[in-house]
Protein backbone atom coordinates (compact mmCIF):
# COMPACT_ATOMS: atom_id res chain seq x y z
CA UNK A 1 0.00 0.00 0.00
CA UNK A 2 1.54 3.56 -1.01
CA UNK A 3 1.32 6.30 1.55
CA UNK A 4 -0.23 9.38 0.38
CA UNK A 5 2.58 11.53 0.39
CA UNK A 6 3.89 8.50 -2.24
CA UNK A 7 1.01 9.04 -3.86
CA UNK A 8 1.51 12.65 -3.77
CA UNK A 9 4.79 12.21 -4.88
CA UNK A 10 4.57 9.76 -8.08
CA UNK A 11 1.27 12.66 -9.10
CA UNK A 12 4.08 15.63 -9.24
CA UNK A 13 6.65 13.43 -11.10
CA UNK A 14 4.04 12.95 -13.57
CA UNK A 15 3.32 16.29 -14.33
CA UNK A 16 7.25 17.12 -14.34
CA UNK A 17 8.10 13.95 -17.26
CA UNK A 18 5.51 15.48 -19.35
CA UNK A 19 7.75 19.02 -19.63
CA UNK A 20 9.92 17.26 -22.46
CA UNK A 21 12.60 20.81 -21.77
CA UNK A 22 16.00 19.48 -23.17
CA UNK A 23 19.17 20.77 -21.66
CA UNK A 24 19.72 24.04 -23.88
CA UNK A 25 16.02 24.51 -24.43
CA UNK A 26 13.96 27.31 -22.64
CA UNK A 27 12.80 25.35 -19.23
CA UNK A 28 10.05 28.59 -18.27
CA UNK A 29 7.26 25.99 -19.18
CA UNK A 30 8.39 23.26 -16.06
CA UNK A 31 9.38 26.38 -13.89
CA UNK A 32 5.65 27.83 -13.95
CA UNK A 33 4.07 24.67 -13.21
CA UNK A 34 6.84 24.67 -10.18
CA UNK A 35 6.27 28.46 -9.63
CA UNK A 36 2.53 27.63 -9.36
CA UNK A 37 3.11 24.99 -7.36
CA UNK A 38 5.08 27.39 -4.54
CA UNK A 39 2.48 29.83 -5.03
CA UNK A 40 -0.51 27.59 -4.24
CA UNK A 41 1.71 26.81 -0.68
CA UNK A 42 2.06 30.51 -0.22
CA UNK A 43 6.48 29.86 -0.53
CA UNK A 44 8.21 33.17 -1.66
CA UNK A 45 10.95 32.26 -4.57
CA UNK A 46 13.41 34.00 -6.46
CA UNK A 47 14.56 33.33 -10.10
CA UNK A 48 18.08 33.92 -11.56
CA UNK A 49 17.27 34.04 -15.34
CA UNK A 50 19.82 33.73 -18.12
CA UNK A 51 20.50 37.17 -20.30
CA UNK A 52 18.21 36.26 -22.98
CA UNK A 53 15.03 35.68 -20.13
CA UNK A 54 14.24 32.30 -21.53
CA UNK A 55 15.48 29.89 -18.88
CA UNK A 56 15.40 30.81 -15.12
CA UNK A 57 16.58 28.95 -12.11
CA UNK A 58 15.03 28.93 -8.89
CA UNK A 59 15.58 29.28 -5.23
CA UNK A 60 13.28 30.04 -2.27
CA UNK A 61 13.22 29.07 1.41
CA UNK A 62 10.69 27.53 3.81
CA UNK A 63 11.10 27.60 7.45
CA UNK A 64 12.92 30.54 9.70
CA UNK A 65 15.46 33.00 8.45
CA UNK A 66 18.26 31.32 10.79
CA UNK A 67 22.05 29.84 10.27
CA UNK A 68 22.94 26.28 9.88
CA UNK A 69 19.96 25.62 6.89
CA UNK A 70 20.34 23.21 4.23
CA UNK A 71 19.94 23.55 0.00
CA UNK A 72 18.58 20.92 -1.48
CA UNK A 73 19.14 20.92 -5.47
CA UNK A 74 18.22 19.65 -8.84
CA UNK A 75 18.22 20.37 -12.57
CA UNK A 76 15.40 20.69 -14.41
CA UNK A 77 16.88 19.68 -17.91
CA UNK A 78 17.07 16.28 -19.06
CA UNK A 79 19.09 14.29 -21.97
CA UNK A 80 17.29 13.72 -25.44
CA UNK A 81 15.48 10.77 -26.66
CA UNK A 82 16.10 10.87 -30.63
CA UNK A 83 17.40 7.71 -31.48
CA UNK A 84 16.88 5.88 -28.92
CA UNK A 85 14.92 2.60 -28.50
CA UNK A 86 12.01 3.37 -26.18
CA UNK A 87 9.65 0.59 -25.66
CA UNK A 88 7.16 3.56 -24.08
CA UNK A 89 6.26 7.37 -24.76
CA UNK A 90 9.37 9.21 -23.18
CA UNK A 91 7.56 12.08 -21.90
CA UNK A 92 4.43 10.59 -20.25
CA UNK A 93 5.34 8.51 -16.69
CA UNK A 94 4.13 5.18 -16.50
CA UNK A 95 4.12 2.64 -14.28
CA UNK A 96 5.14 -1.32 -14.65
CA UNK A 97 6.37 -3.66 -12.13
CA UNK A 98 7.25 -1.06 -9.31
CA UNK A 99 9.29 1.05 -12.02
CA UNK A 100 8.39 4.27 -13.39
CA UNK A 101 9.29 4.83 -16.46
CA UNK A 102 10.27 7.77 -18.19
CA UNK A 103 12.82 10.38 -19.40
CA UNK A 104 14.15 12.23 -16.72
CA UNK A 105 12.22 9.74 -13.76
CA UNK A 106 15.70 8.76 -12.32
CA UNK A 107 17.82 11.96 -13.50
CA UNK A 108 16.40 13.83 -12.19
CA UNK A 109 12.95 14.61 -11.75
CA UNK A 110 12.30 12.07 -9.13
CA UNK A 111 14.19 14.17 -6.08
CA UNK A 112 12.66 17.08 -7.69
CA UNK A 113 9.25 15.52 -7.13
CA UNK A 114 10.50 14.93 -3.77
CA UNK A 115 11.07 17.95 -3.03
CA UNK A 116 7.71 19.09 -3.66
CA UNK A 117 5.70 16.66 -2.51
CA UNK A 118 7.94 17.74 0.95
CA UNK A 119 6.42 21.36 1.00
CA UNK A 120 3.58 20.93 3.33
CA UNK A 121 5.45 18.65 5.85
CA UNK A 122 8.70 21.11 5.38
CA UNK A 123 5.93 24.14 6.48
CA UNK A 124 4.02 22.25 9.16
CA UNK A 125 7.62 21.06 10.76
CA UNK A 126 7.89 23.79 13.20
CA UNK A 127 11.30 24.07 11.61
CA UNK A 128 14.48 25.43 13.64
CA UNK A 129 16.69 25.66 11.17
CA UNK A 130 15.71 26.71 7.20
CA UNK A 131 15.30 23.98 4.40
CA UNK A 132 16.59 25.56 0.63
CA UNK A 133 15.22 24.42 -2.92
CA UNK A 134 17.67 24.77 -5.58
CA UNK A 135 16.55 24.27 -9.11
CA UNK A 136 18.76 25.09 -12.28
CA UNK A 137 18.52 24.97 -15.67
CA UNK A 138 21.26 23.52 -18.61
CA UNK A 139 22.97 21.13 -16.63
CA UNK A 140 23.18 18.44 -18.60
CA UNK A 141 25.04 20.44 -21.64
CA UNK A 142 27.58 21.54 -19.09
CA UNK A 143 26.26 22.66 -15.35
CA UNK A 144 25.87 26.09 -17.19
CA UNK A 145 23.60 27.77 -14.55
CA UNK A 146 25.00 26.08 -11.03
CA UNK A 147 27.91 28.84 -10.28
CA UNK A 148 25.24 31.58 -10.48
CA UNK A 149 22.45 30.04 -8.84
CA UNK A 150 24.83 28.89 -6.23
CA UNK A 151 26.50 32.37 -5.93
CA UNK A 152 22.83 34.22 -5.82
CA UNK A 153 21.42 32.21 -2.58
CA UNK A 154 24.59 33.06 -1.25
CA UNK A 155 24.34 36.54 -1.76
CA UNK A 156 20.75 37.11 -1.60
CA UNK A 157 20.15 35.57 2.19
CA UNK A 158 22.13 37.69 5.05
CA UNK A 159 21.51 34.39 7.15
CA UNK A 160 23.51 32.02 4.50
CA UNK A 161 22.82 27.84 4.41
CA UNK A 162 25.60 25.83 5.41
CA UNK A 163 24.86 22.33 3.86
CA UNK A 164 23.50 21.22 0.27
CA UNK A 165 22.24 17.67 -0.89
CA UNK A 166 22.47 17.68 -4.81
CA UNK A 167 20.00 15.19 -5.87
CA UNK A 168 21.31 12.94 -8.58
CA UNK A 169 20.80 9.42 -8.45
CA UNK A 170 22.80 8.06 -5.81
CA UNK A 171 20.41 4.92 -4.47
CA UNK A 172 20.21 7.07 -1.64
CA UNK A 173 23.80 6.70 -0.76
CA UNK A 174 25.73 9.61 0.54
CA UNK A 175 28.58 10.82 -2.12
CA UNK A 176 31.30 12.93 -0.87
CA UNK A 177 33.58 12.77 -4.19
CA UNK A 178 32.55 13.68 -7.70
CA UNK A 179 34.96 14.08 -10.76
CA UNK A 180 35.01 17.32 -12.79
CA UNK A 181 34.73 17.80 -16.32
CA UNK A 182 35.64 19.89 -19.18
CA UNK A 183 34.20 19.18 -23.11
CA UNK A 184 36.90 20.34 -25.60
CA UNK A 185 37.33 20.69 -29.45
CA UNK A 186 40.45 21.03 -31.11
CA UNK A 187 40.93 22.20 -34.92
CA UNK A 188 43.83 21.70 -36.81
CA UNK A 189 44.55 23.35 -40.15
CA UNK A 190 46.90 22.04 -41.98
CA UNK A 191 47.85 21.83 -46.12
CA UNK A 192 46.01 20.29 -48.53
CA UNK A 193 47.66 18.56 -51.35
CA UNK A 194 47.95 15.23 -53.37
CA UNK A 195 49.23 12.28 -50.61
CA UNK A 196 52.38 11.59 -52.41
CA UNK A 197 53.74 15.13 -50.82
CA UNK A 198 53.03 13.80 -47.35
CA UNK A 199 56.63 15.04 -46.45
CA UNK A 200 55.86 18.36 -48.02
CA UNK A 201 52.78 19.13 -46.69
CA UNK A 202 51.21 19.34 -43.23
CA UNK A 203 48.46 16.83 -42.40
CA UNK A 204 45.92 17.61 -40.21
CA UNK A 205 45.14 14.35 -39.66
CA UNK A 206 48.48 13.64 -38.76
CA UNK A 207 49.10 16.04 -36.81
CA UNK A 208 45.98 15.85 -34.75
CA UNK A 209 46.63 11.85 -33.80
CA UNK A 210 49.88 13.44 -32.44
CA UNK A 211 47.76 15.44 -29.93
CA UNK A 212 45.38 12.38 -29.57
CA UNK A 213 48.36 10.67 -28.62
CA UNK A 214 50.06 13.27 -26.48
CA UNK A 215 46.32 13.52 -24.51
CA UNK A 216 46.39 9.48 -23.68
CA UNK A 217 50.37 10.14 -22.93
CA UNK A 218 49.29 12.99 -20.49
CA UNK A 219 46.65 10.37 -18.74
CA UNK A 220 49.36 7.41 -18.29
CA UNK A 221 52.00 10.02 -16.97
CA UNK A 222 49.53 11.46 -14.01
CA UNK A 223 49.09 7.68 -13.49
CA UNK A 224 52.64 7.08 -13.54
CA UNK A 225 53.01 10.23 -11.34
CA UNK A 226 51.21 8.64 -8.70
CA UNK A 227 48.15 10.95 -8.88
CA UNK A 228 45.64 8.70 -7.58
CA UNK A 229 42.41 8.40 -5.60
CA UNK A 230 41.54 5.02 -5.08
CA UNK A 231 37.63 6.12 -4.18
CA UNK A 232 36.81 6.56 -7.77
CA UNK A 233 36.66 3.93 -10.53
CA UNK A 234 38.84 4.54 -12.65
CA UNK A 235 41.83 6.03 -9.73
CA UNK A 236 42.52 8.65 -11.73
CA UNK A 237 42.07 11.82 -13.83
CA UNK A 238 41.42 10.33 -17.38
CA UNK A 239 41.18 11.89 -20.92
CA UNK A 240 39.41 11.15 -23.88
CA UNK A 241 38.62 11.60 -27.52
CA UNK A 242 35.16 10.59 -28.86
CA UNK A 243 34.96 11.69 -32.12
CA UNK A 244 36.96 12.81 -35.19
CA UNK A 245 35.97 13.80 -38.41
CA UNK A 246 38.44 15.41 -40.76
CA UNK A 247 39.39 14.61 -44.65
CA UNK A 248 37.72 14.34 -48.48
CA UNK A 249 39.53 11.21 -49.99
CA UNK A 250 42.20 8.45 -48.77
CA UNK A 251 44.83 10.30 -51.63
CA UNK A 252 44.15 14.10 -50.72
CA UNK A 253 46.32 15.10 -47.47
CA UNK A 254 43.49 17.18 -45.15
CA UNK A 255 44.11 20.53 -44.61
CA UNK A 256 41.19 20.23 -41.67
CA UNK A 257 40.64 17.86 -39.01
CA UNK A 258 38.45 18.20 -35.89
CA UNK A 259 38.31 15.99 -32.69
CA UNK A 260 36.15 16.57 -29.47
CA UNK A 261 37.71 15.23 -26.21
CA UNK A 262 36.98 15.89 -22.61
CA UNK A 263 38.99 15.88 -19.07
CA UNK A 264 37.57 14.29 -16.12
CA UNK A 265 39.40 15.33 -13.01
CA UNK A 266 40.02 13.62 -9.70
CA UNK A 267 39.84 16.68 -6.71
CA UNK A 268 43.59 17.03 -6.49
CA UNK A 269 43.76 17.58 -10.68
CA UNK A 270 43.47 21.01 -12.16
CA UNK A 271 41.77 20.95 -15.56
CA UNK A 272 42.71 24.44 -16.19
CA UNK A 273 46.75 23.17 -15.72
CA UNK A 274 45.99 19.90 -18.34
CA UNK A 275 44.83 22.16 -21.34
CA UNK A 276 47.45 24.66 -20.50
CA UNK A 277 50.01 21.65 -21.04
CA UNK A 278 48.07 20.68 -23.81
CA UNK A 279 48.11 24.21 -25.24
CA UNK A 280 51.81 24.57 -24.79
CA UNK A 281 52.70 21.07 -26.51
CA UNK A 282 50.75 22.15 -29.49
CA UNK A 283 52.06 25.91 -29.37
CA UNK A 284 55.56 23.73 -30.12
CA UNK A 285 54.11 21.73 -32.53
CA UNK A 286 52.45 24.76 -34.67
CA UNK A 287 55.58 26.80 -34.30
CA UNK A 288 57.60 23.56 -36.07
CA UNK A 289 55.22 22.77 -38.82
CA UNK A 290 54.66 27.02 -39.59
CA UNK A 291 58.51 26.56 -41.13
CA UNK A 292 56.65 23.91 -43.83
CA UNK A 293 53.40 25.37 -43.62
CA UNK A 294 52.81 29.15 -42.39
CA UNK A 295 49.01 29.21 -42.11
CA UNK A 296 49.17 25.84 -39.83
CA UNK A 297 47.15 26.50 -37.07
CA UNK A 298 45.58 24.70 -34.23
CA UNK A 299 42.32 26.10 -32.11
CA UNK A 300 41.15 24.04 -29.21
CA UNK A 301 37.46 25.69 -28.00
CA UNK A 302 36.40 24.48 -24.66
CA UNK A 303 32.47 23.92 -24.99
CA UNK A 304 31.24 25.05 -21.69
CA UNK A 305 33.51 25.79 -18.44
CA UNK A 306 35.03 23.91 -16.55
CA UNK A 307 32.87 22.01 -13.96
CA UNK A 308 34.94 21.71 -10.83
CA UNK A 309 35.20 17.81 -8.63
CA UNK A 310 33.93 17.60 -5.46
CA UNK A 311 36.33 16.61 -2.82
CA UNK A 312 34.12 16.57 0.65
CA UNK A 313 36.14 15.92 3.11
CA UNK A 314 34.64 13.01 5.59
CA UNK A 315 35.40 15.22 8.80
CA UNK A 316 33.26 17.79 7.45
CA UNK A 317 30.14 18.57 9.63
CA UNK A 318 27.40 17.44 6.62
CA UNK A 319 28.58 13.73 6.76
CA UNK A 320 27.04 12.92 10.67
CA UNK A 321 23.87 14.79 8.94
CA UNK A 322 24.05 12.99 6.07
CA UNK A 323 24.30 9.88 7.46
CA UNK A 324 21.66 10.15 10.26
CA UNK A 325 19.00 11.73 7.67
CA UNK A 326 19.76 8.84 5.01
CA UNK A 327 20.14 6.02 7.18
CA UNK A 328 23.52 5.09 5.09
CA UNK A 329 26.92 5.04 6.56
CA UNK A 330 28.87 3.83 3.71
CA UNK A 331 30.60 6.84 1.96
CA UNK A 332 30.69 6.70 -1.61
CA UNK A 333 32.29 8.61 -4.81
CA UNK A 334 31.14 9.08 -8.54
CA UNK A 335 32.89 9.92 -11.59
CA UNK A 336 30.13 11.30 -13.75
CA UNK A 337 29.97 15.20 -13.23
CA UNK A 338 27.54 17.07 -11.22
CA UNK A 339 26.69 20.60 -9.72
CA UNK A 340 27.85 19.96 -6.07
CA UNK A 341 31.38 21.08 -6.90
CA UNK A 342 30.11 24.38 -7.76
CA UNK A 343 27.67 24.49 -4.52
CA UNK A 344 31.49 23.25 -2.20
CA UNK A 345 33.00 26.04 -4.19
CA UNK A 346 30.59 28.59 -3.18
CA UNK A 347 30.67 27.27 0.47
CA UNK A 348 28.61 25.37 0.97
CA UNK A 349 29.29 21.86 2.98
CA UNK A 350 28.19 19.80 0.00
CA UNK A 351 27.09 16.05 -0.71
CA UNK A 352 25.32 14.08 -3.60
CA UNK A 353 22.65 11.46 -2.46
CA UNK A 354 19.33 11.10 -4.41
CA UNK A 355 16.98 8.18 -5.33
CA UNK A 356 17.22 6.33 -7.95
CA UNK A 357 20.28 4.59 -10.32
CA UNK A 358 22.73 6.50 -11.79
CA UNK A 359 22.36 3.22 -14.84
CA UNK A 360 19.23 4.01 -15.71
CA UNK A 361 20.47 7.77 -16.64
CA UNK A 362 20.60 9.06 -20.54
CA UNK A 363 19.39 5.71 -22.27
CA UNK A 364 16.17 4.30 -23.25
CA UNK A 365 13.53 3.04 -20.76
CA UNK A 366 14.80 5.37 -18.03
CA UNK A 367 13.24 4.43 -14.72
CA UNK A 368 13.06 4.83 -11.15
CA UNK A 369 12.45 1.94 -9.00
CA UNK A 370 9.19 3.53 -6.42
CA UNK A 371 10.96 2.23 -2.82
CA UNK A 372 13.92 4.68 -4.18
CA UNK A 373 11.03 7.97 -4.02
CA UNK A 374 9.64 6.29 -0.72
CA UNK A 375 13.13 6.52 0.58
CA UNK A 376 13.68 9.60 -0.49
CA UNK A 377 10.11 10.69 0.81
CA UNK A 378 12.00 9.40 4.37
CA UNK A 379 14.91 11.43 3.93
CA UNK A 380 13.22 14.51 3.82
CA UNK A 381 10.98 13.50 6.83
CA UNK A 382 14.50 12.57 8.83
CA UNK A 383 15.54 15.83 7.58
CA UNK A 384 12.28 18.03 8.76
CA UNK A 385 13.01 15.83 12.38
CA UNK A 386 16.66 17.76 12.82
CA UNK A 387 15.79 20.21 11.96
CA UNK A 388 12.73 21.17 14.33
CA UNK A 389 14.95 19.96 17.62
Amino acid sequence: MQSPSLLHCIQILKDLVSYDVLGGQSNLPIMDYIIRFLNERDIEYHLVPNKELNKTSLFCRIGPSAEGGLILSGHTDVVPVEGQDWHTEPFILIEKDSKLYGRGSCDMKGFLACCLASVDMFKNAGLKKPVYFAFSYDEEIGCLAGPELAAAISNHYKLKPEFAIIGEPSMMKPVIGQKGICVLETTVYGSAGHSSRIRQEVSAIHLAARLISWLEDKMDQLIADGRLDERFNPPHTSLHVGMINGGIAPNVIADKCTFYWDVRVIPQDDILTIIRDFEMYCKKMEDNLKLRFADTRIVTEQHHPPVPPLGTDETSDIIPLIKKISGQTELSTVAYAAEAGQFANEGFKTVICGPGDIAQAHRANEFIDIDQLDKCLKMMDSLANEFSV
